[in-house]
Formats: structure tokens, sequence, C-alpha cells
């Protein structure tokens, strides 16, 4: 009986719960004036989606919607309330004289729909005491703090910037391509970006092509007006997660130069009146604008789990996939190289390259990939390479079986596979090669014994002793006795090496260079895989120096191009590998002081930084 009495005192203030039936209302300013821009409101006590909003005949959109969302809790005596408040901001600009009606805006909540009541807004004459728009988030004012009816005038009509997407709706991972066009029936000069959109949730790629500093210009029509057109930049964007994400606007700044005429008093001469004519006597005035993109709203789908292949690895998009193999008859210790390609048209700089299976008596090394890309009007597209190198260690006839690429094509809104043939590899032994059982660990394999079989019977003379022969003053004491001596000199001898060396900071230094360098090459990796490029260069910066350094004893303050190309000639190395390792410098310092150019670059050089190390270890 007490425990229902304590669920009921629990649970009483939940059945007080109170909350308003939900409903849309909208405010705004009943009467504008030509030119003036203002803000219209709609506001819902009720989370809801699929917003509709009205036309807005007679006015011209700055901006919007602009949402926002915020919620409460309250509660007084027991009684327990929540309140929810979403906006939605409408930047509007009065274009003409007249009595305009907006419509209802609506609203879906929990599956009904609610509407705001319709409303009319007044546009009188700007009677002179309308200055410039306040300064607000919507607004794109002109600087000035008053202007009268003289005053150049750049309206919405004239000059707007817009992001025309590509597609409203797309799949998790595919891409889609903002475009940022200037609409202008004015002239425009100093042009710059103010603000950039920050695109949370996407990857991103900038493919705009602005022909050395110049943009592509076009003409319009809008509502029947022919308006200039120029594309200010061109994003290639990847949605990394699913739902309705939100697009900022870009701001950027202009000078628009806008005709005025000049006040002078009428006067009784023709001469003078007539040179007076507007025709004749113009002038130009520049009206500093900043002018906001639209905020534009894409629906994210999740890809479906319906028909996924088991061998899918994220790839969406439009592709081909080949493999090749150079050769399929070969000796052991012989190499032959399988090559993967996949093409098309999608996000290629992140595809995941699907993973041959390998006989285990296959040594395989790392593959070697590289990326190359184009960009159209869909987006980007490109080829993508992997190439592995792989050594076969026994004799006999191998498989490499069918390897599967997958993707999802938007298009077709469907998973397709696309396999390549299995090979048949013919291995004969070659000379000089030992079958025997032995361990082998190949790439990414575990530990396996190979060629294992039942050991031979030992043959041969056995050598037998007397079960009770002591050991004392035996030959085998004796042997052992000299044994422990002659180790005890091996030992000082090389305590006396080792000390030796450690006086030695040079040797030292050549002698730990690899391990360094390797150290630095693996802090790298780790700045790779999580895209920190600052970090990256850095560690591979510190690699390829310090380990030329250590390794011909170039003392830190005198490295140079010039120190190090000249020291490894003159310890004969190949010219061919001191003009790759120089060149390899040059591409991380250079990718180090420039990052936003070498971000696509960082793997091509983490592997070229291991190569040539590697060279230079066997030669130097």
């Amino acid at each position: 009986m007490n425990k229902r009495i304590i669920l009921f005192l629990m649970l009483a203030p939940l059945w007080l719960w109170a909350q308003d039936d939900p409903r849309l209302t909208v405010s705004a300013k009943k009467e504008v004036m030509v030119g003036e821009r203002f803000q219209v409101v709609f506001e819902a006590n009720a989370e809801g989606k699929s917003f509709q909003a009205p036309s807005f005949n007679g006015f011209t959109v700055v901006g919007g919607p602009f949402t926002s969302t915020s919620s409460s809790f309250q509660m007084v005596n027991g009684s327990m309330s929540h309140s929810v408040k979403c906006t939605y901001t409408f930047a509007l600009q009065a274009e003409q004289e007249g009595t305009f009606h907006v419509g209802s805006a609506s609203l879906t909540v929990k599956g009904n729909k609610i509407s705001s009541e319709p409303f009319d807004i007044k546009v009188v004459p700007d009677d002179g005491s309308h200055a410039a728009p306040a300064t607000s988030g919507f607004s794109s004012g002109q600087g000035q703090s008053q202007q009268n009816t003289n005053d150049p005038q750049v309206s919405g009509k004239d000059l707007f910037l817009r992001v025309i997407p590509s597609k409203k709706s797309a799949y998790l991972g595919e891409q889609v391509v903002l475009t940022y066009k200037l609409y202008t029936k004015v002239p425009v000069s100093s042009l710059s970006v103010g603000k950039m959109p920050t695109y949370a949730g996407f990857w991103t790629k900038d493919i705009s092509d602005n022909n050395g500093g110049s943009l592509h210009q076009s003409s319009e029509y809008i509502n029947g007006i022919e308006y200039t057109v120029a594309e200010i930049q061109k994003i290639v964007i990847v949605p990394q997660r699913a739902g309705n994400l939100t697009i900022d606007p870009m701001s950027i700044e202009c000078i628009a130069q806008v005709r005025t005429e000049s006040n002078r008093r009428r006067s009784m001469d023709p001469f003078e009146e007539f040179f007076n004519d507007p025709f004749f006597n113009r002038n130009i005035a520049n009206v500093k604008k900043e002018l906001t993109s639209n905020t534009f709203l894409l629906e994210v789908k999740n890809l479906p789990e319906a028909g996924k292949p088991d061998s899918f690895a994220g790839a969406v998009g439009n592709y081909n996939f080949k493999a090749d193999i150079d050769k399929t008859e070969l000796k052991t210790n012989e190499a032959f190289t399988l090559t993967l390609t996949v093409s098309g048209t999608g996000n290629i700089e992140l595809l995941q390259m699907p993973e041959p299976v390998f006989p285990p008596d296959f040594e395989v090394y790392d593959p070697k990939i590289t990326t190359s890309t184009n960009v159209n009007a869909q987006g980007l597209s490109g080829t993508k390479k992997a190439e592995y190198l792989v050594i076969p260690r026994r004799a006999g006839s191998f498989t490499i079986p069918t390897i599967d690429f997958s993707y999802f094509n938007p298009s077709s809104e469907a998973y397709q596979t696309v396999s390549s043939q299995p090979y048949e590899i013919k291995i004969e032994k070659g000379k000089d090669t030992d079958e025997g059982g032995s361990i082998y660990a190949s790439n990414q394999e575990d530990i396996k014994y190979l060629g294992s079989d039942i050991h031979h019977i030992m043959t041969g003379n056995a050598h037998l002793r007397p079960q009770k022969l002591s050991f004392f003053g035996s030959s085998a004491y004796f042997v052992g006795l000299l044994s422990l001596l002659l180790v005890f000199v091996i030992l000082l001898f090389v305590l006396k090496k080792h000390e030796e060396q450690a006086k030695d900071t040079a040797a030292n230094r050549n002698r730990k260079a690899d391990k360094v360098a390797r150290g630095r090459l693996k802090n790298a990796l780790q700045y790779l895989k999580v895209k920190d490029q600052e970090k990256f260069y850095v560690e591979m910066s510190q690699a390829l120096w310090g380990y030329i350094a250590d390794k011909t004893g170039i003392e830190r303050s005198k490295l140079s191009m010039d120190t190090v190309s000249e020291t490894m000639k003159s310890k004969n190395v190949p010219d061919e590998l001191t003009q790759q390792f120089v060149d390899t410098l040059n591409s991380c310092e250079f990718a180090r002081f420039a990052p936003g150019s070498a971000e696509e670059k960082m793997d091509d050089l983490y592997r070229r930084g291991i190569d040539v190390i590697s060279k230079a270890e066997k030669v130097l």
C-alpha cells in the first residue's frame, strides 16, 4: 500500500503537465516605405516539419528563412509545463507603392497541419526620412547613417547573391555541387569574399575555375529582367552524416557603380539648359554593398540496408573496376604486379580500394596508391590505382580469387558489384631455393609454418657413454672452463668497443639515423590518419633533414639543399637517388609552408619519404 502511495506522488506532477495546442503566429510591420527592409517572423509553439512560406508577392526576399528553436521547462506548485518556440525569419525589401497581401504560412506538427493568419502590408512613398536600412544580420547597408532622395540607391533587385545547388536531396556520401552566383544590373568592382560557410558535416573541395583571376560571366533572365551573372565560387560538398544539413550563407563585399544626376538650378540660358541635360551631365557614385547569399537546406538520406553487399566499403557514385596482372607464370623469388583500377564519377579521393586475398606463400608489399581527378559540371571524377608487388616464395600452382568492388549508384538507387576474374599462378622452382620447413610471416597475415612434415629418424653412429661417468675432470669440464674464459674475453672486448663507440658522437648519429628517421615517419603516419597537416609536415621535414644530417655528418646549422646534394655526391651516391632525395625535401618544405595546396598529396609524400630513406640507407 505504501509503495502505491509513493508511486502516485511521483507520477502526479506528470499528470499535471500542461502544454498549449500547437499554433503558428506571424509578426511584421503593417506599413513600410519604398526601399525599406524589414523582417517577417513566423513563430510556432511546437516543433514541426515541412514549413511552407507564403509567396511574398510585391517584395524582394533578401534572406531567409533563418530558423531558431528554444525550449524550457517550469514547475509551479507541483505543476510542470513545457514550452517550445520555433521561429522562421525572412528579410524583405519593399520595391513599389501599394497594399500587398501576404498569405498564410503552414507547418506540420505531429501529422497535423497548422497555418498562420494572412495579413496586409502597406507600402508608402519614401518621404526622405528613410535612411539606409538599419544594420542587422539580414540587411546589407550602404555604410551611411543618412540619405536623401538624391543619394544613389542599389536595391535588392539590382544586385544580389545566390547559391544554386545541383540537387536538393542526396544520399550519404553523394557529391553535390554548389555554385555561388552574383546577379547584377549595375557595374561592380572591388569584389572580395567576406565570410565563407563552415560546411559542418561535409567533406568539401573547391573546383572553381577563375581563369587566372577573372570570373566567368554570362547573361540570365529572371522574371523578364536580364542580369549579368558571375560565378563567384563552385564547391563540391559530400555529406558525411544523414539528416537535414544546413549550408550557411556566404557574404561578399563589392563596390557598385551608380550613375547620379547633378543638381543645378535651371537657367534661362538655352545653351546652359541644353548641356545641363542628364544625358550630357552624369556622374558615377561608388556605393559599397555587402551581399549575403541564401541559406540552403540539404536533405541527406541514409544508404539503404536492403541489398547491401558484403564487399561494400562506402563508395557512392558511378564507377568502373578492373584488375590486371603482368604475368602468371614465373619462378620462386621473382616478382609480379597486380594492379587494381577504379574509375568513374564520385568522390574518388576518399574511395577505399578493395583488398585482394593472396596465398600465404606469397610475400606482399604495401600497395602503391595513385589518384588522378578531373572536374566537370557534375563534380569530381577520375581514376584511382592500387599496385601490389608480390613475390612467391614456394613453387606450385596458386589461385588469386575473384576481387569484388561494390558501390551505391544514386541514379539507379541501387548497389552494384563489379568482379574481376580469378588468376591462376604457376610458380616453378628457381635456383638456390630452399623449400624445407620454414617459418614465414606475410604482410597482414598470422605466422604460418610452411613445408612442414615428419622429421627424419636420426641415422649414423650413436655416441654413447657410461651413465655414471663423473663430469668433474672430464674433457667436457675443461672445454667448459675454456669456453667461459673465452666468453669473458669477448665480453671485455665488446664492452670496450661499445665505450669507444659511445664517445664517437658522429658515428652514433650515423648508426642511429635510420632508426630515428623511422620513428619520425611513424609519428607522421599517425598525423596522416587524423589529417593533421601541420604536424604531419613537421614530422616529415624533421625525418628527412634529420636523417641526411645524421647519416652524412652535416652540421644542422649548415643544412641546405646544396650541401645535401654536394655531400651525397662526395659519398658516391648515384645522381638519380641524390636528385630524388632533394626533390622530396623540396616537396616537403613547399607543402609544409603552403599546407592548403598539399593536403591531397600527404599520402604520396609519406610514401616517397619512406622510399627515398630506404634507398639512401642501402647506399650510405
